[in-house]
C-alpha cells in the first residue's frame, strides 16, 4: 500500500521474479507488469484494480507461503486498499525516498490503523536524486504518529546507492547489477558509515532489550551478547503488537533490497496463526461468536471482491478464516441466508487462475458459481452460521449523466453498469427522478473515466456523457418541534397516524438517523415505532432543498395518538415522511459540498501563480513547505472548483507541477453559492 508512484507494482514484480514465479522482469512503464493486467493499466502506467498472487519464499530453513495483493495508489480507487486491508494480516507500506509521506500514504496508513494491520515500511527509490532515508523515517514518526525503527541503513544515496547495512546482523550487503539483483554479496562495512551504524544498532538493541528482562540484563553486561534470533523474536513481537514499524530500504526498479524485504515479511509480519481467532455474530442468536483460525474449525470466509472475468463469468475473491472448502461443495451465505454451490475454486495469479481442489484457513482464493453474492458477505458452514465484520466504503463525491449512443443499447448499458456496480462498492448507478437520466457516481474524474472506458472495451457500449456534477448533501442546523397528523378517509378502513416529534442535528460524531422514542403511556403502540423510524430513515434520502441526501439527524418522538381501527404501520411510516418534509423546512436546511485535500508540488517560480489560482477557486491555503527542488502547497478546495484542474495546473506551470487530491470532508455552502446551486437545479 502506498501513494501513487511510490513503486508498489514494481516491488511486487521484483518479488515475483526473485521468488521464481516470473522468469522475466515486468515493468510498469513498458506496460509489461504482470500485476497490471488491464488494458487501461498498461496504457496509463497506473494500477486500477488490486491483483492477488501467491508466492513461496525460503527463510531460516523454512518455506513460507505468501499471499500478496498489489493495490492502487490513486485515491479514486481507495476501495481496493480498503478491502485488501480488511482480509490481509500484514502490509508493506512503501514510501518514496524523495517524496516521503505523501497525502495518499496518510490515507492508507489510517485505513491500516482502522483494521489493526501490523506493517513494515519500505523506503523505495533510494537511487533517485533527492533521496533521503532519515528524512522519510522522521516524517513517518511526525506525520503518521508511528514508531519507525530502521533495521537497515543505506550504503550511499541517489546515484551512489549500492546496498544496505543490516543492523541486526551488522553486515553490509551489495547487490550485483549484472544478474538483475539475483545475487548479492557481503562486503566490508564502509568507513564513513561505521559511526551511524553503531549509533542506530545500539538504539535498536536497547529498544529490543527494553521489553524483555532477560535481554535487559544481557544488554547491561554486553549489548553484543544479544543474539540475532533473540532480536528478531522481540522485533516480531513488537511489530505484531503494533508498537513499532520496522523500516527497510532499497530501489526496486534497480533490483536492490527486495530479498531483504521478503525476509522481513517472513520474519515480522503475522501469519494467519498469529491472529489466533476471528470475531463474528451468529445470525440466528445475534450474539458475538469467536471462531479459531484452524483447519479443523467450521468453515468461514469473507468475500472481499467480485470481478467479471470474460471466460469464467463472475469471480468471487474470498479469504478463508477457518475450516476448509472442497471444490464442488456447498457453502452457506450468512448474509442472504441461501446455500450456494461452488463449482470451481482457484488460486489467483494476477488475472490467471490455477484450479484448486481444496482451500484452507489462512488462504486467499477465488470461486466460480455464485448466483447472489456481494462484497463483504460471509460464507460459512450452514450448521455453524457466522457473520464476519464487513468493510466500510466511502461515499461517491462526483456524478455524471450517461446515455447510450443508440436506444437499442439501453439494456446493454443497464446490464454493464449493474456488473460494474457489483464489482465496485464505491461506484453507484441511479436514475434521476426528475430528468429520467442515468446518473453514475464515483470517487473522482479518473474513476468515472475508467468506468466509461471499460463500458466501451469490455461491454461494447458507446455512451454520451454529461458534464461532471458534485454530489452535494443536505443538513439541518436547528432543532424544531413539529406535530403531524395523517388522515385519509376513502370509504371502508381509513388511514390515521399522529406524531409529535422534535427534529434537529445529530449528536457529534453520530452518522445516520439517531432515533429516540420518548412516548409515554402507550400513546403510540410499540409495534408502530419501527415504521416511524423507517419513514424518517427513507425520507433522509431526499432532502427538502433540492432532493440531495441527508447524512445524519436526530429525531425524538415525544407523543402522538392512534386510532384502534384506522392506524397501521404504513400510516405511521407515511406520517413520518410527510412530517420530515414539513419540519425540515423550519429547521434551517443548508447544502453541504465535498471539500478536497489538495497537495501541489511546483517549482519555486510558480508558487505565486498556483496559490493565486487556488484563491480564485475558493481554496483555503494551509501550508507551503520546501522539498527537494520544489515547494509543496497544501490546501483545502471545494470539489466543484476542481474539475479539469490537472490541465489548468499544467498551463500555469508549463507542465512542471503535479497535484494529488483526496476527499477531506463535507462543509456548509455559503448562502450565495447555495442560491446559485438551487437556481441551476430548478432551471434544469
Amino acid at each position: 500500500m502506498a501513494h501513487i508512484d511510490a513503486g508498489k507494482t514494481t516491488t511486487t514484480e521484483r518479488i515475483l521474479f526473485y521468488t521464481g514465479k516470473n522468469y522475466k522482469l515486468g515493468e510498469t512503464h513498458e506496460g509489461s507488469a504482470t500485476m497490471d493486467w488491464m488494458a487501461q493499466e498498461q496504457e496509463r502506467g497506473i494500477t486500477i484494480t488490486s491483483a492477488a498472487t501467491t508466492v513461496y519464499w525460503d527463510w531460516h530453513n523454512n518455506r513460507y507461503k505468501l499471499n500478496i495483493i498489489d493495490t492502487p495508489g490513486h485515491v479514486d480507487f481507495t476501495v481496493e486498499v480498503e478491502r485488501s486491508l480488511r482480509v490481509l494480516d500484514g502490509a508493506i507500506a512503501i514510501f518514496c525516498a524523495v517524496g516521503g509521506v505523501e497525502p495518499q500514504s496518510e490515507t492508507v496508513w489510517r485505513q491500516a490503523d482502522r483494521y489493526n494491520v501490523p506493517r513494515i515500511a519500505f523506503v523505495n527509490k533510494m537511487d533517485r536524486a533527492g533521496a533521503d532515508f532519515f528524512s522519510v523515517v522522521r516524517q513517518i514518526k511526525e506525520r503518521l504518529g508511528a514508531n519507525p525503527i530502521p533495521l537497515e541503513i543505506p550504503i550511499g544515496q541517489e546515484n551512489l546507492f549500492k546496498g544496505v547495512v543490516n543492523l541486526i546482523s551488522n553486515k553490509a550487503l551489495i547487490w550485483d547489477e549484472e544478474s538483475n539483483g539475483t545475487k548479492f554479496y557481503e562486503v566490508p562495512m564502509p568507513d564513513d558509515l561505521k559511526d551511524v551504524v553503531a549509533e542506530y544498532r545500539l538504539k535498536l538493541i536497547e529498544g529490543v532489550a527494553e521489553e524483555n528482562d532477560v535481554l535487559m540484563e544481557k544488554f547491561f553486561e554486553d549489548p553484543d551478547s544479544i543474539t540475532e534470533d533473540e532480536m528478531i523474536a522481540e522485533i516480531r513481537k513488537a511489530t505484531l503488537a503494533m508498537k513499532i514499524t520496522p523500516v527497510l530500504c532499497g530501489a526496486s526498479f534497480k533490483n536492490k533490497g527486495v530479498q531483504s524485504l521478503l525476509d522481513a515479511v517472513a520474519a515480522y509480519l503475522p501469519s494467519p496463526l498469529d491472529i489466533k481467532e476471528v470475531d463474528g455474530i451468529n445470525p440466528k442468536t445475534e450474539k458475538a461468536e469467536i471462531r479459531p483460525i484452524d483447519v479443523k474449525a467450521p468453515f468461514s470466509a469473507l468475500a472481499f471482491k467480485i470481478a467479471t472475468d470474460p471466460y469464467v463469468g463472475r469471480l468471487c475473491f474470498f479469504r478463508v478464516y477457518s475450516g476448509a472448502l472442497e471444490s464442488g461443495s456447498y457453502v452457506y451465505n450468512a448474509n442472504t441466508g441461501k446455500k450456494e454451490r461452488i463449482s470451481r475454486i482457484m488460486q489467483m495469479h494476477s488475472n490467471k487462475q490455477n484450479p484448486l481442489d481444496r482451500i484452507e484457513a489462512g488462504d486467499i482464493g477465488a470461486a466460480v458459481g455464485f448466483k447472489d453474492i456481494k462484497t463483504g458477505h460471509t460464507l460459512c458452514d450452514e450448521g455453524h452460521p457466522i457473520i464476519l465484520e464487513s468493510m466500510k466504503f466511502p461515499e461517491p463525491v462526483i456524478s455524471i449523466a450517461v446515455e447510450p449512443l443508440t436506444q437499442s443499447d439501453m439494456d446493454k448499458l443497464t446490464n454493464a453498469l449493474m456488473k460494474l456496480a457489483e464489482e465496485d462498492p464505491t461506484f453507484r448507478v441511479k436514475t434521476d427522478e426528475v430528468s429520467g437520466q442515468t446518473l453514475i457516481s464515483g470517487m473522482g474524474e479518473l474513476h468515472l473515466d475508467i468506468i466509461i472506458d471499460r463500458l466501451r472495451r469490455e461491454f461494447n457500449v458507446e455512451v454520451n456523457q454529461g458534464r461532471p456534477e458534485v454530489a452535494y448533501k443536505e443538513a439541518i442546523t436547528t432543532t424544531v418541534q413539529h406535530h403531524e397528523i395523517y388522515k385519509k378517509q376513502t370509504g371502508g378502513k381509513g388511514k390515521f397516524a399522529d406524531i409529535l416529534f422534535e427534529i434537529g442535528p445529530a449528536d457529534e460524531g453520530v452518522m445516520g438517523l439517531q432515533f429516540v422514542n420518548e412516548v409515554k403511556g402507550g400513546n403510540i403502540p410499540k409495534e408502530y415505532m419501527p415504521a416511524i423510524e423507517k419513514g424518517f430513515k427513507e425520507a433522509m434520502l431526499n432532502g427538502v432543498l433540492a432532493g440531495y441526501p441527508m447524512d445524519s439527524m436526530k429525531v425524538r418522538v415525544i407523543d402522538g395518538s392512534f386510532h384502534p381501527v384506522d392506524s397501521d404501520q404504513l400510516s405511521f411510516e407515511l406520517c413520518a415522511r410527510i412530517g420530515f418534509k414539513a419540519a425540515c423546512r423550519k429547521a434551517n436546511p443548508v447544502l453541504l459540498e465535498p471539500i478536497m485535500k489538495l497537495e501541489v508540488l511546483t517549482p519555486d517560480a510558480y508558487v505565486g501563480d498556483v496559490t493565486g489560482d487556488l484563491n480564485r477557486r475558493r481554496g483555503m491555503l494551509e501550508s507551503i513547505e520546501a522539498k527537494v527542488g520544489v515547494q509543496a502547497i497544501h490546501a483545502k478546495v471545494p470539489l466543484e472548483q476542481m474539475f479539469g484542474y490537472v490541465t489548468a495546473l499544467r498551463t500555469i506551470t508549463s507542465g512542471r507541477a503535479n497535484s494529488t487530491m483526496e476527499f477531506s470532508h463535507y462543509a456548509e455552502v455559503s448562502r450565495e453559492k447555495q442560491d446559485e446551486i438551487l437556481k441551476n437545479k430548478n432551471n434544469y
